[in-house]
């Protein structure tokens, strides 16, 4: 109507009124072919692949597009196209009859192009994957995990460059691994476990700088592994079950899984190794590792599985020997190691300690005897450290034949050299003598029961989480009983906060944001991708956003986001409230470590990072378990809506005037971390930043004291329950968090480091002991969620 209202009222007004008309109904009707191809598209695929029954309620009827998700089945539409399609089928499912055609497939799928998100897993696929996969050109995500493909992967892969996440595990593709593959520039995620590719590794793969997980495993790989040091963010590679080595692979020290298991590695392990503090899970078993095993390892700051059983590795261990009081699971067993077995590894029930097959003073495990390992090791060439003696006549001997034999050696290179001299003479053309390498290939000598990876940094499941999407209105209003008073939590400069009730159950805490300029939800994507990333164990976790558009022009009106709920008060309540119950010593130091393992996450576990958080006591959360939870972001969603300058940057800014803020925009939330802490130690809240450096003075002089006086100033409540060693590392991580010049600040990666320091020295203080950190806490009632407005 408006558009008809503007016409000019000329003489030809009835014949550009009909001409609007006519382009209004054909646009209307470009819409529905839209639609009615993606249905027919959809269709075609449920036919090919058989009409499987998780597919049974596919029809022509429906509406794709609003279909509830189900954990085989899902279909994610945005602004009326197909943007991720996921299927699942069950494990085992058998081959697709022999009239199938992988190349109609993927023809099929191609007319999806807006499709970001594929999921094809134990759908019973069969063939090679087809080069015109290349139109997928939107895909980020590739997933085909237990089907029964083979031959190579096609190169026309290679110019999807918006590739995020490749995952082909379980399936039977061969050959080499093409160059190419480590050229993508934003891969995060390759998966190609349990298949049949051989060669070694290529050199690209040095370049994957964004990479996070890489998993080989159960494959014929063999050679050195590239120099992997430069990839800082990868934070899992499994090698297991190839023919890698001989050399222990170059690698960062972010790592929190390395798995080298049953390769052909026979080199020492490096002493680096004891510091990689993010490390959790470390397999080196079955290789033939050499030299001496450092027990440091033990006692990694994160360190839960320790696997180095069946090499030959040696050393003394002691009884006095720290572990983890995380670790979980380790095996010594089958090495060269000598001494007395470490008592941590024999203190809980709950860990999981094998040891057979070395040469130490137990009884309860089978061993050699201590001539044994000696001898073994003299074998491979690691020499025990022992006192200087006489050379014997044995000794003698060897030297006066190695004296002969080096003589003949040298001898025949002369003879050969002069024969080389005479053949050359007498022949023009010259020989190239060409060595092929033999790599016997290794099969896996079982087939693991989980047929599906998914890699502990993606895997959200593990949050007990749903998976991130697009709410409709309805929905929203249906949770908050149409957004009803009784709903309401609370408002703040950049909109409402409601708490509402999901389908499913489970409530979720939903922010409502008001648009001040008229923009097209195309130009929020970037900023609902970020959100999307938000989901962490010490994160309050996005869990969708809804777009909520004005008839006229379809620009937003307002932007919903969906967070899960925690309904158990903020930190400030279980430290210095009086309506509950105060946490313990321990209790404090688990909850500033999730504080610290959440700050890791949001600075280097998304991309771009989020800095300057501005976080406050009362941006922490508690679950119902007791989990800190960070509910707090700078999101630069909030700085356009608000219009404020500075406000939701994620990455530090690039202008040369603020490059202070470049460097250090980290050491802001490691500040903020400390006042933090500060609260946790002494019990009371900091009115003031002044306050704050008053007391931090305090704090700085009284750790130069006795362990008395540091007892006395900490809080009432946890003072005679926590170890001196401990308080006096929470005090010094408190006081470097807030000194002034954020050069001298520590990164939060030291931070955390020192309080995991801190949980070991108090949870060995109270076994040693035998003490209680006092009364159990009584149950206390949740409170509502809490929620922090900038």
């Amino acid at each position: 109507m408006l558009l008809l209202y503007m016409l000019p009222m000329a003489k030809g007004f009835k014949h550009q009124a009909f001409l609007v008309l006519a382009i209004i109904l054909l646009l209307i009707n470009q819409s529905e072919q839209l639609e009615s191809s993606q249905t027919r598209t959809l269709l075609r695929v449920r036919s090919l692949l058989n009409y499987p029954d998780i597919l049974s309620g596919w029809n022509s009827t429906i509406d794709f597009c609003n279909t509830e998700p189900t954990s085989q089945v899902t279909v994610v539409c945005y602004e009326g196209s197909i943007t991720q399609l996921h299927i699942i089928g069950s494990k085992g499912t058998p081959l697709l009859p022999k009239n199938f055609s992988m190349n109609s497939f993927v023809k099929a799928l191609v007319k999806l192009p807006e499709l970001k998100v594929l999921t094809l897993v134990s759908l019973g696929l069969w063939g090679t994957l087809p080069g015109k996969i290349l139109h997928l050109s939107s895909l980020e995500i590739l997933n085909m995990t237990s089907n029964s493909l083979y031959g190579t992967i096609p190169d026309e892969l290679s110019s999807i460059t918006s590739l995020q996440t490749l995952i082909l595990d379980d399936n039977m593709f061969s050959g080499r691994l093409p160059e190419w593959l480590g050229l993508f520039p934003v891969l995060t995620v390759l998966s190609l476990r349990k298949n049949l590719f051989n060669g070694s590794l290529p050199e690209s793969f040095t370049s994957l700088e964004n990479l996070r997980v890489l998993v080989l495993s159960h494959n014929h790989f063999y050679g050195e592994v590239p120099d992997l040091s430069r990839l800082t963010n990868l934070q899992e590679l499994d090698l297991e079950d190839n023919a890698f080595g001989p050399r222990f692979p170059q690698l960062s020290n972010k790592l929190v899984r390395l798995v080298l298991g049953k390769n052909r590695f026979r080199s020492g392990i490096p002493s680096e190794l004891s510091s990689y503090y993010q490390l959790e899970w470390l397999d080196l078993s079955f290789n033939r590792f050499v030299g001496p095993f450092s027990p440091s390892l033990l006692s990694l700051p994160s360190i839960t599985y320790l696997n180095i059983a069946d090499n030959k590795l040696t050393g003394m261990l002691f009884e006095n020997t720290s572990c983890n009081v995380e670790l979980e699971f380790a095996d010594l067993s089958s090495n060269l190691l000598t001494g007395h077995l470490p008592t941590c590894l024999l203190d809980s029930k709950d860990r999981v300690s094998l040891y057979s097959r070395n040469c130490l003073a137990t009884e309860n495990e089978n061993q050699h005897p201590f001539s044994f390992c000696h001898n073994e090791a003299l074998a491979v060439g690691i020499l025990p450290h022992h006192k200087k003696s006489k050379t014997s006549k044995v000794a003698l001997a060897v030297a006066i034949t190695g004296g002969i034999i080096g003589g003949i050696v040298l001898l025949g290179l002369i003879f050969m050299f002069v024969r080389r001299s005479n053949a050359d003479k007498t022949i023009n053309k010259p020989t190239t003598r060409v060595i092929a390498e033999k790599a016997t290939t290794v099969y896996s000598s079982k087939f693991l029961s989980d047929a599906r990876y998914i890699s502990q940094t993606t895997k959200l499941g593990a949050l007990g989480l749903p998976a991130y999407r697009t709410f409709s209105l309805e929905e929203l209003e249906v949770a908050t009983n149409n957004f009803h008073t009784t709903a309401f939590m609370g408002e703040g400069s950049l909109g409402q906060m409601y708490r509402g009730r999901l389908k499913d159950g489970s409530f979720a805490a939903i922010r409502c944001l008001k648009m001040k300029k008229s923009r097209s939800t195309q130009s929020f994507m970037h900023h609902v991708e970020l959100i999307s990333k938000l989901r962490h164990r010490h994160l309050v976790s996005a869990l969708g956003h809804c777009f909520e558009c004005y008839l006229d022009d379809s620009s937003v009106s307002r932007i919903f986001l969906i967070f899960e709920y925690v309904p158990n008060g903020t930190l400030r309540s279980w430290i210095s409230g009086r309506d509950r119950c105060s946490l313990t010593w321990a209790q404090r130091i688990s909850s500033a470590i999730g504080i610290a393992k959440g700050i890791q996450f949001l600075h280097t576990g998304i991309v771009p990072g989020v800095y300057s958080n501005h976080l406050k006591i009362t941006d922490i959360l508690m679950d119902q378990n007791l989990v800190a939870k960070i509910s707090s972001y700078n999101l630069p969603l909030l700085a356009e809506i608000s219009g404020k300058v500075g406000h939701g940057t994620s990455a530090p800014p690039k202008d040369p005037s603020t490059s202070a803020r470049v460097t250090y925009d980290d050491k802001v939330d490691v500040y903020d971390f400390g006042v933090i802490l500060l609260e946790m130690i002494l019990g009371r809240p900091s009115k003031s930043r002044n306050q704050v450096q008053v007391l931090k003075n305090q704090l700085e002089a009284i750790m130069a004291t006795d362990d008395a006086t540091r007892r006395r100033v900490a809080d009432p409540a946890v003072r005679t329950s926590c170890s001196d060693q401990s308080l006096k590392t929470m005090m010094e991580i408190c006081v470097r968090c807030l000194v002034k010049d954020p050069a001298e600040r520590p990164s939060i990666e030291d931070v955390l480091w020192n309080l995991q320091f801190a949980a070991q020295v108090q949870d060995a203080w109270r076994v040693d002991s035998h003490s209680s950190e006092g009364s159990p806490i009584s149950p206390c009632e949740p409170q509502h969620l809490r929620v922090a407005f900038h």
